[in-house]
């Protein structure tokens, strides 16, 4: 799958809805998860962390890690690294059973993050990616949702933990595996994933001149092809569309009709700037804007709520979707007021 973030709209997909195990890129949503709490105040890059000699014992040398040595104490912020950088097993457990109390207090909140962003379609049920039978899976599409998350929400902390070219932990340097960094223009990161069960897969995302494209590569059978599919894929994306803008963060796009309120209409406005991406040479009457929402509103009506959505069809491309809020509020009319507005609309 390969989706423009300026504008939301889907450039290419196959078997996007697919259920696949997503094996590292797991740590995806580890990352966001840790970037969430940090940001809610629960967790701090300083805090530090004991190695259990359970978690040791387990996992010193079990598949990629950042060999963190027994009883170390580690900061939250070289985990994070070392998750990002060098797909860290370990530090992946290290992290949830520090920040959370146990792995299981971990998994929790990371399925409950993915029900929030809408992740219909994935469970996790290891911090890590570990192999675990099937019970953690995901799709494409999902981990579209997720990258826009991390990217939008976390800019600063995406830019700090992503990518990076490799990571020195314990005296020991290690490459990071992401087939884009350095080879790709613009290419900055998020996560491969490798197992028997899974085969080789790919979140990746690249920016150039401000427009972001993130792609899903699932289930290649060598590392070979999906760095190859990647690049393919992001290269295509970039020299066959373009983004055009069309509203500018709290332009005014169109009305919404309201019912008893002190007026009969609310401006819907952008909360961020909406773009359209076209074929190279495409031509922007080859748009088609829609707004749906669910009315008419009743009021009162709060400001910059969420309430109505743009569609974008693009000719020969999947329309999308993008939230449109209030501009005003608009309070309960009163009885006379009512009888006004009745009025008006014969007229209107």
């Amino acid at each position: 799958m390969l989706v423009d973030l300026n504008s939301g709209q889907e450039l290419m997909e196959r078997d996007a809805d697919r259920r696949f195990v997503p094996a590292s890129i797991t740590k995806v949503m580890t990352l966001f998860v840790a970037f969430e709490l940090i940001d809610e105040g629960k967790l701090s890059p300083t805090n530090i962390y004991t190695v259990r000699p359970e978690t040791f014992k387990e996992w010193h040398n079990k598949g990629s890690r950042m060999f963190l040595p027994h009883d170390a104490r580690v900061s939250v912020d070289e985990l994070l690294i070392g998750i990002a950088a060098v797909s860290a097993n370990d530090g992946s457990i290290v992290l949830a059973e520090g920040a959370a109390g146990s792995v299981d207090n971990w998994l929790d909140l990371m399925n409950a993050k993915a029900r929030e962003l809408g992740m219909q379609s994935s469970h996790f049920g290891t911090p890590n990616g570990w192999m675990d039978e099937g019970r953690t899976y995901t799709t494409a599409r999902d981990l579209v949702i997720l990258a826009r998350a991390i990217v939008t929400r976390h800019p600063y902390k995406y830019a700090r933990y992503f990518g990076r070219n490799g990571f020195v932990y314990n005296g020991i340097a290690q490459d990071n595996h992401d087939p884009m960094i350095g080879s790709v223009e613009g290419a900055d990161g998020m996560k491969t994933g490798f197992t028997n069960e899974a085969g080789y897969g790919f979140l990746g995302t690249a920016v150039r001149g401000g427009r972001r494209l993130v792609m899903v590569v699932a289930a290649s059978d060598t590392h070979q092809r999906r760095k190859q599919a990647a690049y393919q894929l992001i290269e295509w994306g970039f020299s066959r569309f373009e983004t055009r803008p069309l509203f500018a963060a709290g332009s005014t796009v169109g009305m919404a009709e309201v019912q008893n309120g002190m007026e009969s209409g609310v401006p819907l406005v952008a909360p961020a700037n909406i773009n359209a991406t076209f074929p190279v040479g495409g031509l922007q009457r080859d748009v088609k804007l829609t707004i749906h929402y669910e009315g008419p509103l009743q009021a009162p009506v709060r400001q910059g709520e969420r309430i109505a959505e743009l569609e974008i069809e693009v000719a020969g491309l999947p329309p999308s979707r993008v939230p449109l809020v209030t501009a005003v509020a608009v309070e309960k009319a009163g009885v006379w007021q009512r009888f006004v507005n009745g009025i008006r609309g014969i007229f209107t």
